[in-house]
C-alpha cells in the first residue's frame, strides 16, 4: 500500500474514537497526539503538524456538529479535511494532445516513471509517445526503449550520441504525428550547473505544455529545495513523487510540495506500468484513513474491464453462479495485487487489517479455487446445487486437490451469493457514507 505504515498509525489514532464512550477534551488531545507522532514519523514538515493539530483541536471542540453525523464521525470527518489541506491540491494534466518534459534528479525514477505516464495516457485512448533525452546516464537509452517496447509506446533515441537537444529536436518531429509526446531528460546526482543549462536548452526547443518534476518518495523535506531549484530554472507545472509503496517518509516529499506552490500531479505506487495514480487530494487521504477509494477502483475497473469480463448487472439481479464467481476471480486478477484492490475498499481499511501474509495467502487461495472450476462441467458452474458427494469426488480428483477442497470452495460460493443478495437489498449504503464524509 501506498505509505502503509503512516496509513496504519492514522486508521489506530481514529479506533480511539470508535472505541470513545463520549468525545471529551481529553479523547481529542490523545488522538491529536497519535496523530501527530504518526505524521512526525513519516517525515512531514513539524510546523504543518503542530498548525494541523490546533485547527483538528479548535474544530474538534468547538464546531456544532452538522446534523445526521454523531460527534465521533464529526472528528474523523474534520481529520480528513485537515490531512487533505496538509497534501494541497493536485496538478492537472489534461487529457488532451500536448508535450511533456520530464525532469529530476537521477536516481528519482524518473525513467521508469516516463514509461508509467505514457502507459496512463494509454490507458486513457491517447497516443503517446517518447523521446529519450537522457544521455548522461549508462544505461538510460536501453532501459527506456525497452518499457517503451513491452508497452508498444513509439520511442525515439539515439544511442550514444550525447548530443540531447539535437535528439529533442529530431524526436519530436519524427513522433509529431502521436497526441502526447514525452521528453526524458537527464538527471545528475545533484543540480550541477551544466544540468540545468541542458534543461533550459532542451525547454526552449520542445516549448512544453507541461513540465513534470520527478521527486523520490523517500527523499524527505529535501523536496521543498529541489523544487524551488527545478523551478527557478525551467518553472515545473507539477510534481510526480515516485516510489511511495511503503515508504515511511513520503509524507515529507507529499507535504514539502505544498510549501512551494507546486502541487502533485501523480504518484507511484508499485512497480507496474499500471502503478501510476493521477494524484487526488481527497482519494488519497480516504485509502490512507482506511476509508476505501471506490472512485479510483471503478475507474480502474473501467478502464481494465471490458463487459465480458464481467456481468455485474446479472448478479445484482440475485443469479450468482458458480461461471459468475469464476469471472470476478478472473476480473480481480486483471485488476492487480489482491492488496492494492482491497484497500480501495471502506471493509477493507478501518474495520479490517490484514498482513502481507495474509494477502498472500487469500491470493493463493483464490486461485486454488479457479483451478478447481476448471475440473467442472458448465452445467456444475451453472447451477452448484447439484454438486454431491460423487461429483466432488470426481472434482477433487480432477483438480488433484481433496474433497473438503471443493467444499470449502461450495461454501465460500455460498458466502459469496448472500453478499451479493446484500447489496441488492441496500444494506450497504455506499453514496451515504461518502457523502457524509463529504467525498
Amino acid at each position: 500500500m501506498v505509505m502503509d505504515k503512516l496509513g496504519s498509525s492514522l486508521q489506530d489514532a481514529l479506533k480511539k474514537l470508535v472505541g470513545a464512550g463520549r468525545i471529551d477534551e481529553k479523547t481529542v488531545n490523545e488522538v491529536v497526539k497519535d496523530i501527530q507522532r504518526a505524521l512526525l514519523q513519516a517525515d512531514v514538515n513539524v510546523k504543518l503538524v503542530m498548525k494541523m493539530s490546533s485547527h483538528i483541536k479548535e474544530r474538534a471542540l468547538k464546531e456544532e456538529v452538522p446534523s445526521g453525523m454523531n460527534p465521533r464521525e464529526h472528528v474523523i470527518r474534520i481529520v480528513y479535511q485537515e490531512l487533505i489541506n496538509i497534501v494541497g491540491k493536485s496538478a492537472d494534466i489534461p487529457l488532451k494532445p500536448q508535450k511533456i518534459m520530464m525532469i529530476g534528479l537521477q536516481g528519482s525514477g524518473k525513467t521508469t516513471t516516463t514509461s508509467k505516464l505514457s502507459r496512463y495516457f494509454q490507458r486513457k485512448g491517447l497516443k503517446p509517445a517518447v523521446v529519450c533525452a537522457d544521455t548522461f546516464r549508462p544505461g538510460a537509452y536501453q532501459q527506456l526503449s525497452t518499457l517503451c517496447t513491452k508497452l508498444n509506446v513509439p520511442f525515439y533515441g539515439e544511442e550514444g550520441n550525447p548530443d540531447a537537444v539535437g535528439i529533442v529536436e529530431r524526436g519530436l518531429k519524427e513522433l509529431e504525428k502521436n497526441d502526447v509526446l514525452i521528453v526524458d531528460t537527464a538527471g545528475r546526482h545533484s543540480l550541477e550547473a551544466d544540468l540545468i543549462d541542458e534543461m533550459e536548452q532542451i525547454h526552449k526547443v520542445a516549448q512544453p505544455d507541461y513540465k513534470l518534476l520527478v521527486l523520490d518518495g523517500a527523499i524527505g523535506q529535501q523536496a521543498s529545495e529541489q523544487a524551488k531549484a527545478f523551478n527557478d530554472s525551467v518553472g515545473i507545472s507539477g510534481v510526480v513523487i515516485s516510489k511511495l509503496d511503503g515508504t515511511a517518509k513520503g509524507g515529507g516529499a507529499l507535504s514539502a510540495v505544498s510549501e512551494t506552490n507546486s502541487s502533485i500531479a501523480f504518484i507511484g505506487v508499485g512497480e507496474t506500468p499500471d502503478d501510476l495514480e493521477k494524484f487526488e487530494p481527497d482519494r488519497f487521504i480516504s485509502r490512507l484513513l482506511g476509508m476505501g477509494d471506490i472512485k479510483s477502483l471503478i475507474e480502474k475497473a473501467e478502464e481494465t474491464l471490458s463487459e465480458e469480463d464481467i456481468d455485474m448487472e446479472a448478479m445484482m439481479r440475485g443469479r450468482f453462479t458458480l461461471k459468475d464467481m469464476y469471472s470476478q476471480l478472473e476480473a480481480m486478477n486483471k485488476l492487480g495485487p489482491m492488496k492494492q484492490i482491497m484497500q480501495m475498499l471502506p471493509m477493507g481499511g478501518m474495520g479490517v487489517k490484514l498482513s502481507d501474509d495474509a494477502y498472500k495467502v487469500t491470493e493463493d487461495k483464490m486461485k486454488g479455487y479457479r483451478i478447481l472450476m476448471d475440473s467442472m462441467t458448465e452445467e456444475e458452474l451453472l447451477n452448484p446445487r447439484m454438486i454431491g458427494s460423487s461429483r466432488i469426488k470426481r472434482i477433487s480428483m480432477g483438480s488433484g486437490t481433496s474433497p473438503d477442497d471443493v467444499r470449502e470452495l461450495l461454501k465460500y460460493h455460498k458466502m459469496m451469493q448472500n453478499a451479493m443478495k446484500g447489496l441488492r437489498g441496500g444494506k450497504f449504503n455506499m453514496q451515504k457514507m461518502m457523502k457524509k464524509f463529504g467525498m
